[in-house]
């Protein structure tokens, strides 16, 4: 286990390669030291992992404090790594989803400009999410935190030519920034209040400082929830993640499904004895949640890009893992983080194999019979959309989804119950029409399948993680959170999971209704008026980004144009203008003739005499 920083240097050791070399490596070298510095992390921590669980350390954490990091007017900071169940659990699949995606990316950029770049800023993103996850405190989480946002938006903006994409970097980062900026102020509240950022400390702290639901603690709590809602794309700060689809298809997979946004979910799981003591709080991040998933899951019922389909359809599970912890369901969040890492960077990839075979083609109704010619890319769909839509017994998502919504119903919150079961039935609508619209029905375009080992390794594991197998991987969570009400089950439990089963085949089949063959039911309701009008709502992810548009950035834009006739500006301003404005008077009065200078000489002197005497 003392290896355990390796797990963070390999990474940081290829980025700086890559970085310094300034894009003179091969593409073929840069593959080698952006996977192989990857691989060397996943492989260090396949050993850390089995080491600890073989061998668990007394309380069940391990620590490894590498050097003291700050120590200013009483804030102490080390730099220090904490394993436990919780990061252990993260590190496992930042490293190895991480390790597979750079391995499929390394086929997908192949020819693209930037390459070695590109490989420089996913290792750096590595190291900042390992940073995140494994940091002790909350001012190196916090690092990492800014970190993998940085990382994100020079990703997004990859293909940096394109003035959309800079668009959405620059969007994705501004909007992220709103919730880094609440949790900033939630750091400066619990060290005010209880004079450490130590995560452990703030837990034994806390409930000897604060009783449950005083106002500062509240105030922590909602902060750090402002910050977990920026950077996991949930309800009000979601606009971001669907537009981040501009960057390549590997990054959607390794920073917009399986990684980055569920930091937002990390953090509340980790600091979650806060959010026992602020019961309100909690409740809202099921709330949001809930109110996440339905409004992403209509979304998606419309798109037309295969990637933003993905995109929203994140956003919903995402809101699953929010509605787990607002019951406190808390293992069963992290269990869902986990299988969503796989069969959703799964489908992200296999989408990439997609774009990539259809000549970068990305409108799914610009497809079509792809079955026949991407064999493996429609397995990986039907795999990972079915892990999914939770499709019962065979399917991973099956069973972390299923615990959420038994969490949600032991805890007594039926409504939150239903939005998960509308969820679930929206999401099993959306997937299937974009497998039934992408891979059958009459061919639209060519197709040319990819192949090599970096295109089909990945996907081949990606498909196991996804079903059954994928669900026997349990995090070993018992001894770092607290155990959820709904912990044993029972009849009520096996009717649930029957119910919920029903939801997702009655969605399979509803879709195969509308999408399959002529699609002319699906077809008459979209021309509708209310069909026209709900789809063009819902296209527009239920016009966020109108409304915000209105109450922030046209606002602002007025400020910009009323301050730059700003009163105050215009009177500094007279200044240089008196100063120019003498020198000119100044400068006409040198004109050379000789009558002029005696005249001045002889007016000036009487005025001098003037003012004397008066």
């Amino acid at each position: 286990m003392n290896l355990l920083f390796l797990t963070l240097v390999f990474p940081l050791l290829g980025w700086a390669i890559l970085a310094f070399a300034r894009g003179r490596l091969s593409e073929s070298a840069s593959a080698a030291i952006g996977c192989g510095s990857v691989g060397l992390s996943a492989l260090t921590a396949a050993w850390v992992i089995f080491a600890f669980l073989g061998a668990t350390p007394e309380n069940g954490v391990f620590s490894q404090v590498l050097w003291q990091w700050l120590d200013v007017a009483g804030l102490q900071a080390s730099f220090g790594l904490h394993l436990d169940g919780l990061s252990l659990t993260m590190l496992g699949v930042v490293t190895g989803v991480g390790f597979l995606i750079h391995l499929f990316a390394s086929w997908y950029m192949r020819g693209e400009a930037g390459y070695s770049r590109f490989f420089a800023y996913t290792n750096l993103f590595i190291f900042s999410m390992l940073l995140l996850v494994l940091g002790d405190n909350l001012l190196l989480l916090y690092f990492g935190w800014e970190g993998v946002g940085l990382c994100s938006y020079l990703l997004i903006g990859f293909y940096f030519s394109e003035r959309k994409n800079g668009n959405a970097a620059l969007k994705a980062f501004i909007v992220t920034r709103v919730g880094d900026v609440l949790m900033a102020f939630g750091l400066f509240i619990l060290f005010v209040q209880l004079g450490t950022l130590n995560i452990q400390q703030l837990l034994e702290l806390a409930p000897q400082k604060f009783a449950s639901g005083d106002l500062w603690i509240t105030l922590a709590a909602l902060a750090l929830l402002g910050g977990a809602v920026g950077k996991s794309a949930q309800l009000p700060l979601q606009t971001w993640l669907a537009d981040a689809m501009a960057g390549p298809t590997p990054v959607s997979a390794l920073i917009h499904a399986a990684t980055m946004v569920t930091a937002g979910v990390y953090l509340i799981a980790r600091t979650h004895g806060l959010f026992l003591l602020a019961p309100d709080v909690l409740e809202l991040v099921g709330i949001v949640g809930g109110t996440t998933l339905v409004l992403a899951g209509f979304a998606a019922l419309v798109q037309t890009d295969i990637k933003r389909i993905l995109a929203y359809s994140t956003m919903s599970q995402i809101g699953y893992m929010f509605l787990a912890l607002g019951v406190g369901a808390w293992d069963a969040a992290i269990f869902h983080l986990m299988t969503h890492a796989f069969f959703k960077a799964l489908l992200f990839l296999a989408s990439g194999a997609v774009i990539n075979a259809c000549h970068h083609e990305q409108n799914i109704f610009r497809m079509g019979g792809l079955w026949k010619k991407l064999p493996l890319a429609y397995a990986s769909f039907i795999v990972g959309g079915s892990a999914l839509a939770a499709l019962p017994l065979i399917t991973a998502g099956f069973y972390s989804k299923d615990e959420i919504l038994w969490e949600a119903f032991a805890s007594g919150h039926a409504g939150l119950l239903y939005a998960g079961l509308a969820g679930a039935f929206l999401t099993s609508i959306y997937t299937f029409r974009l497998i039934f619209i992408a891979f059958h029905g009459e061919q639209k375009t060519e197709a040319h399948a990819g192949h090599g080992l970096a295109h089909n390794l990945p996907l081949l594991v990606l498909i196991l993680l996804s079903t059954f197998i994928g669900a026997w991987i349990t995090p070993p969570l018992a001894d770092v959170l607290p155990q959820s009400v709904g912990h044993a089950g029972g009849e009520a439990k096996h009717s649930l999971e029957i119910a919920s089963g029903a939801v997702a085949l009655a969605g399979i089949l509803l879709a195969a209704l509308l999408f399959l063959g002529k699609r002319r039911l699906v077809t008459a309701i979209a021309q509708s008026a209310p069909g026209r009008l709900l789809g063009a709502w819902w296209f527009a992810a239920w016009g966020f980004d109108w409304l915000y548009d209105k109450l922030f950035v046209q606002p602002y834009l007025l400020l910009c144009r009323l301050l730059a006739r700003d009163p105050i500006d215009r009177g500094i301003s007279l200044i240089p203008r008196l100063v120019r404005g003498g020198h000119e008077l100044s400068r006409s009065s040198e004109t050379g003739q000789l009558r002029w200078y005696a005249l001045s000489i002889v007016g000036g002197a009487v005025l001098l005499l003037a003012i004397v005497l008066i």
